[in-house]
């Protein structure tokens, strides 16, 4: 498993349960504190304990857990980078979900060794979507429910999102987007923030 969705699991544990909690995940599954390197890659075996240990531990089902650390990649504060380059998918919503198939295209720019599942959309007509995901990797739909929902938050869209049980084809995600204004959602803007130039002085 690539490095990035370990340490995203670890930064998740960390940021929203503290060090305590990871210390004793890390210790459970027999590495360092310090934890995973962005771009190392480790065995599925590992990776497999660590969200085993980190799920009971927090006391809570896989499929929640890993939904989410799919919320936490959009919502929190030292995850922007993750946000930005999903709010560039589009204005809208809409827009956004049906950029989804590219999505795993324009991540592998970035970290050309990551391997994202295939993401295939289909419907739209009345705001009803569904979203294969393929791969060998089912636990995948878990994240992206959890993404999806915060970016559906992020939009100010109000949707009702459902995870079918996998099928030979791969899991699926059943989208009913209700209301594509609902609220007034999170500002977004195209040009990086910077720091606010110092004031001349007198």
């Amino acid at each position: 498993m690539h490095g990035l969705v370990n340490k995203s699991i670890q930064c998740f544990v960390q940021d929203n349960y503290g060090q305590v909690v990871w210390i004793e995940i890390a210790r459970q599954i027999g590495i360092e504190v310090s934890g995973f390197e962005s771009m190392l890659t480790y065995e599925d075996a590992l990776t497999n304990a660590l969200i085993e240990a980190a799920s009971c531990l927090l006391d809570k089902p896989e499929d929640m857990f890993l939904e989410d650390v799919g919320t936490y990649l959009v919502s929190h504060p030292n995850t922007e980078a993750i946000r930005r380059l999903l709010r560039f998918g589009g204005q809208t919503f809409s827009e956004f979900l049906l950029s989804l198939d590219d999505l795993p295209d324009r991540v592998r720019l970035a970290v050309p060794d990551l391997l994202l599942p295939n993401l295939e959309l289909l419907g739209g007509e009345d705001g009803q979507f569904e979203l294969r995901v393929g791969g060998p990797e089912p636990r995948y739909a878990c994240v992206l429910v959890g993404i999806l929902r915060a970016m559906a938050d992020d939009f100010g869209a109000l949707a009702f999102l459902e995870q079918e049980s996998t099928t030979g084809n791969g899991p699926t995600i059943r989208i009913s987007l209700l209301d594509s204004a609902f609220s007034e959602g999170r500002s977004f803007s195209l040009a990086r923030p910077t720091a606010n130039a110092p004031e001349p002085q007198a």
